[in-house]
């Protein structure tokens, strides 16, 4: 194979937060495992935004493993992506502007916290968060220090952050208001048909008489 298909593609593997914080502050480090075809196919991340780019020509299952703050947990998490390269309902040359994005998303749960692993991650809320209807409330999103030469780690000004799948509670969250207010106006149409129904006048026919 020569050597420019075999360079096709430029591609990135990421672990991002589902509102784009810091995962610094619960995860530790990330390792990729990339086709054995790859020099050094085993990657270490040890620090965010946990991403690596890579350039190829192939698509393949990436292993994942996230290693966990020692005061967040004692194991380790194995997940496993399919790298996608190629779109599936395009017809024709392949569009270099937009790329192919691929996203799952997966919640991990941490029964116990210790207080300190809860204080940190209550200090790190979500990067963007919308507006929400009247008695719905998220964190407000704080400062992120970027001082001591330390880079801040969320992944909000990321250059594939238009492509991001959407995986907002804060969304979800307005999608059930605007159900919910969908629901309450269907409500109030029927009761008020209901109304003008009951308040009809009855009609009644005379009984039919017949001559024999």
């Amino acid at each position: 194979m020569d050597a420019a298909r075999s360079q096709s593609h430029k591609w990135t593997v990421y672990v991002r937060g589902a509102s784009n914080e810091d995962l610094g502050v619960v995860i530790k480090r990330v390792v990729f495992q990339l086709h054995p075809s790859f020099n050094n196919p085993t990657r270490v991340v040890e620090s965010p935004p946990f991403e690596l780019s890579e350039c190829g020509w192939g698509e393949f299952e990436i292993a994942i493993t996230l290693h966990f703050h020692s005061d967040v947990c004692d194991k380790q998490l194995d997940l496993y992506h399919h790298l996608k390269l190629y779109p599936e309902e395009e017809s024709g040359p392949q569009s270099t502007k937009k790329p192919v994005v691929v996203e799952s998303y997966d919640e991990i749960v941490f029964p116990e916290p210790s207080e300190g692993f809860l204080a940190r991650v209550q200090n790190h809320p979500a990067v963007v968060v919308p507006r929400l209807p009247a008695g719905l409330n998220l964190p407000s999103p704080v400062p992120i220090e970027t001082g001591n030469g330390k880079e801040r780690g969320d992944t909000k000004d990321h250059p594939l952050t238009q492509w991001f799948l959407n995986f907002s509670e804060a969304d979800e969250l307005l999608k059930l208001a605007a159900a919910r207010q969908q629901v309450q106006a269907h409500i109030v149409k029927l009761r008020r048909q209901l109304s003008l129904v009951e308040g009809m006048p009855q009609l009644s026919k005379p009984p039919s008489t017949y001559e024999s």
